[in-house]
Formats: structure tokens, C-alpha cells, sequence
């Protein structure tokens, strides 16, 4: 061959069709490297989603960090790292993964099941080679050896097959026996289960929903869309799939740590529901707790946290009052110093909006602290809000969070003197704005429960997947596949019996199992020859 013509065999070689490209495309992504590096890849993917506050989680704390970094902030929304699970590239991993998770186990399947069927193989020529072997003589001729071998290894529940030597005469042959044929089921059915949990993953992810609700103490909620918070609803989820239950929150209960390092933190708490199942149903009562949740139908209620919402009256420069009733304040640490916003659109002359703090137990430190809660409990509740006033854009028909407040147009009150104005007050206390603005009054305190409220329709589906994979893993760590084999042949009137064993596991003891494998085979025969064997160990 001419080296031209070399050159033009390796250019044909290394050329791929389409149908090649896509077959070698398919197994690289079929392989188990390849899912393990998407695995890891799907970890990584996942970190930002717990480092970087995610909108349909926390909206308050993203509108902080997106102020507090103006640079990065239009670089990570361009990524998508404020909503990483809803990204494309972070649902192009997940389904990458899933495409090569399939594609391994369907193969693999296959050959579990074709493993937990197959009979047990032919004997070795010489079963001495064997690490684990036992020689001895009986007084039995080969086929009857045989047969009583494989009746011993049945009773042991070893699937047994015999079979005679070709080039022999008077009856000598072998029996092949292997027991452990659950290893392979398990194995089979943890391989199956993960698809199992694929599929109950991806019935929650396509039917079910998860919202969120902050609901007062004293109120109620009904499920339906327009009483959420936030929603999150599956690609092919339905309203009308929705439980029309409703419930009110009639008590709540706390208790709070009094000594050592966690001191004025909230140790457990419960909330008290009464709620219905569906209109005019019977009303019934619940205690909600953490990790205790409430199910109605397939439709799960969960209590995740609670805050404090104090009672603010703003009346404006009318004499009219523009705002009133209980607000809710998101605690920013665990003494429940808590951040929030009121706004009162309808004020006159000029909308009128609150931002500031509330202290539980009001605390104050001159050397640099300044204002801080010492405790989890309103002992001592103080607010401490700034007040601004102007185009506070609640009029331009752009939806805002009731927790951020956009200043960027507005103008902050001050005293005459041009300083900062602040109100600080306590309940039953009242201020009044400058400039003939109005009045604020501090009214009360009440309390407010996070409500979490799920539908999952493949979260059985899932449960049973795991529980199945566990099964699966147990069977496939701890059951021993084990081959023995027994040949015989005759010799000097005399039938030599070759017993050898192989444990596939590499763990357990061979030998012990052919010595008592051995032991029942002597006991049949003395039970029906009263000569005894005699056994010889090599």
C-alpha cells in the first residue's frame, strides 16, 4: 500500500456517519462516568441556589443583597442565579442526568435479569484447583453419588443441574449448584427503584405545586390562588386540582429559651387551627407543629416559622386615617429583630410610607451596637422607623413586594432643622409628622405563623422508590452468591466423590459450607447403608 493510499484508509477510518456520531454520542452519555461527573456537576450547579438568595424563596433578602451589589447584581440575573433551580442551564444538567441515569440502567437491568435466571454453569474439569475442595470415597455408585448430592443441595436451597461426562462408562458425572440468586434481584430491584424515584420526582415536579401564605394570628385562609403569598405551581398543573379546604389560626404558642448561649430563642411552638375539608364539612381542630403537618386529601400543611406584626395607625394631614391594622415585620436574627415596611398610598396631601425596625425587647448600647433586641419575647417592643414621602411608586400600576420599599423618587422626612426624623415608640404611643403630615400611633403587637402548603402526587411513588432501593442495596451488599460442584468417578471398586466450592462475594467461609455440605451427604447414606464413608480433607 502506497502512502497516499494509507493516508486515504486513515481519513475513511476516522470519518463518522451520522448514525456512528450518534450511536458513540449516546454511549458516552450512557456511561457511568458520564453520570457521575453530571452528579457532580449538578452539586456544583446547586450551590449557588443556597449561597445567593433565590426570589420565589426570599424576595426581601434578594432586593437587599441585588442593593447591597449593584455591580454583580445585572450579571447574576443575567446567569439566573436569583432563581438557579428555575434556570435552563440548571434544568439542561437534571435532564442530562436523567437521560444517562436511564441509560445505564436499562442496560444493566437487562443483564441482572438475565443473571437471576441463568442456571449454574458446568463443573471444572478438576475441582482440586479450586482454593475450597473435599475429596472422599462412598460406597454408593457415581449416579446415585450424584443424585444424592443434588437432593442435599436442594435441601441447602441451591439451584442444582446435573450432567454426565461424555467419555465415561459407568456412570460418572457432575452436579453444578449455586445459591445467592437474590444478590441479583436485589440488585435488579435497585436499578428498577431508581427509575421508580425518577418517576415520583417527576410527578410533583409535572402535577403538584408548593405555596407559601403568612397568615396573622386570629385570620384565616382559604386555598385558592388569589389568598398565596407566593406560588410555584408544576408544568401541567391544574387549579381545579386544588383542595378547598379553608382554616383559621385561633392561638398560637411559644416557649423561649431562658439561660445559657441560645438564651432568648424560640424553643418549640405551636399553632392552633380549626379548618374545614371543603365548604359546609364538619369543623375540626389541629395543633400545627414543626415537622407535624396538617394533610387534607393529598395536600400537606406545614408551620415553618413565625414573627411578630405590630399594629400601626397612620392618619394623614386630613385627619383621615390611610392606614391601619396589624403589619408583618420579617425577623433578620434570632432574637426576632425584625425588619419591615408600611405604606399608606391613599394618604393626603402626599403618600406616606414607614421603614424600620422593630426590637421585641428593646436593648440600646452607645459604644457602637446602638439599638438591638435582647430577647426573643416582646417584653419591651419599640419601632424604630424612618418616614418618606412623595412618588413612592405605589401609584404607577407596577406590583411591588409589601417588604421593599422603592425610595428612589421619594423624599425622606426630617425635623426643622434638616436632621433625620425617626419614630420611636412603644405600644399605645403616638407621634406626630412634621410638617403637618399626620400621625402615626404604635397600637398593639400581634403574631404571625408561615404557612407552607404543598401538593406532591408522586411523593409515594418516590417513598416507595427509596424503600425499594434500600431493600435492593441490603440484598445486594449482604446475600453471599455461592457455586459448588460436586463430581464423581469410579476407581478401584471404590466411587470418588470431588467436592468443590467458590463464594463469588469473596467473603464467608467456603470450606465450612463444603464440610457441612459433605456431612448431610454421609448422613443420607449411612440413613440408607448402615457401612459408613470415609472422609479424607486435602
Amino acid at each position: 500500500m502506497t502512502q497516499s493510499e494509507g493516508a486515504r484508509s486513515r481519513g475513511r477510518a476516522s470519518e463518522l456517519g451520522v448514525v456512528e456520531l450518534l450511536r458513540w454520542t449516546w454511549r458516552q452519555l450512557t456511561s457511568m462516568r458520564t453520570a457521575l461527573v453530571l452528579l457532580l456537576l449538578l452539586a456544583l450547579a446547586a450551590v449557588p441556589g443556597s449561597v445567593i438568595p433565590q426570589e420565589d424563596v426570599d424576595s426581601l433578602a434578594t432586593s437587599r443583597w441585588q442593593d447591597a451589589h449593584p455591580t454583580l447584581t445585572p450579571v447574576y440575573e443575567r446567569l439566573g442565579l436569583f432563581s438557579v433551580y428555575d434556570s435552563p442551564w440548571f434544568a439542561a444538567i437534571y435532564l442530562l442526568l436523567m437521560i444517562s441515569l436511564v441509560g445505564c440502567i436499562i442496560p444493566r437491568t437487562g443483564v441482572y435479569w438475565r443473571a437471576l435466571r441463568a442456571r449454574p454453569p458446568r463443573a471444572p474439569r478438576n475441582l482440586t484447583r479450586l482454593p475450597d475442595h473435599t475429596t472422599y470415597e462412598s460406597d454408593l455408585e457415581p449416579q446415585a453419588a450424584l443424585e444424592l448430592a443434588g437432593r442435599v443441595l436442594k435441601e441447602r436451597r441451591y439451584r442444582v443441574e446435573a450432567g454426565a461426562d461424555a467419555q465415561s462408562s459407568d456412570g460418572a458425572g457432575w452436579v453444578a449448584a449455586e445459591r445467592g440468586y437474590l444478590r441479583e434481584a436485589g440488585n435488579l430491584l435497585f436499578h428498577l427503584s431508581i427509575l421508580v424515584v425518577l418517576v415520583g420526582f417527576a410527578m410533583g415536579s409535572l402535577f403538584g405545586y408548593k405555596g407559601g401564605v403568612i397568615v396573622v394570628v386570629g385570620n384565616g385562609f382559604s386555598n385558592n390562588l388569589t389568598q398565596y403569598d407566593e406560588f410555584v405551581p408544576g408544568s401541567l398543573f391544574r387549579e381545579e386540582w386544588m383542595e378547598p379546604f379553608a382554616f383559621d389560626i385561633t392561638g398560637f404558642d411559644i416557649e423561649w429559651l431562658t439561660s445559657g448561649r441560645a438564651a432568648g430563642q424560640a424553643r418549640k411552638f405551636v399553632s392552633h387551627l380549626t379548618f374545614t375539608e371543603y365548604p359546609g364539612a364538619k369543623e375540626q381542630e389541629y395543633d400545627l407543629r414543626v415537622n407535624h403537618p396538617l394533610s387534607i386529601g393529598g395536600t400537606d400543611i406545614f408551620l415553618i416559622g413565625h414573627g411578630y406584626a405590630p399594629v400601626i395607625t397612620i392618619r394623614d394631614g386630613n385627619g383621615d386615617v390611610a392606614y391601619s391594622g396589624p403589619t408583618v415585620f420579617l425577623p433578620t436574627d434570632a432574637t426576632f429583630r425584625s425588619f419591615g415596611v408600611v405604606k399608606a398610598p391613599d394618604a393626603q396631601p402626599e403618600q406616606l410610607a414607614l421603614e424600620g425596625e422593630l426590637y421585641p425587647t428593646f436593648g440600646f448600647e452607645a459604644d457602637g451596637i446602638g439599638p438591638y433586641s435582647a430577647f426573643g419575647d416582646a417584653l419591651d417592643p419599640v419601632i424604630s422607623m424612618t418616614v418618606w414621602t412623595g412618588d413612592l411608586g405605589l401609584d404607577d400600576g407596577v406590583s411591588q413586594s409589601v417588604y421593599v420599599l422603592d425610595t428612589s423618587a421619594a423624599e425622606q422626612v426630617t425635623k426643622e432643622d434638616g436632621s433625620m426624623f425617626r419614630l420611636d415608640l412603644r405600644p399605645g404611643e403616638e407621634a406626630e409628622l412634621p410638617d403637618g403630615l399626620g400621625t402615626v400611633s404604635f397600637d398593639g403587637l400581634e403574631r404571625w405563623n408561615k404557612i407552607q402548603i404543598s401538593r406532591t402526587p408522586g411523593m409515594l411513588v418516590a417513598l416507595t422508590g427509596v424503600c425499594l432501593a434500600l431493600l435492593g442495596l441490603i440484598g445486594s451488599l449482604y446475600i453471599r452468591p455461592r457455586r459448588v460442584w460436586v463430581r464423581t468417578r469410579r476407581t478401584a471398586g471404590r466411587t470418588i466423590v470431588e467436592v468443590g466450592g467458590l463464594d463469588r462475594s469473596s467473603g464467608g467461609d467456603v470450606a465450612a459450607e463444603l464440610d457441612e455440605i459433605v456431612r448431610s451427604m454421609n448422613e443420607h447414606e449411612r440413613d440408607g447403608d448402615d457401612e459408613g464413608a470415609e472422609v479424607s480433607r486435602q
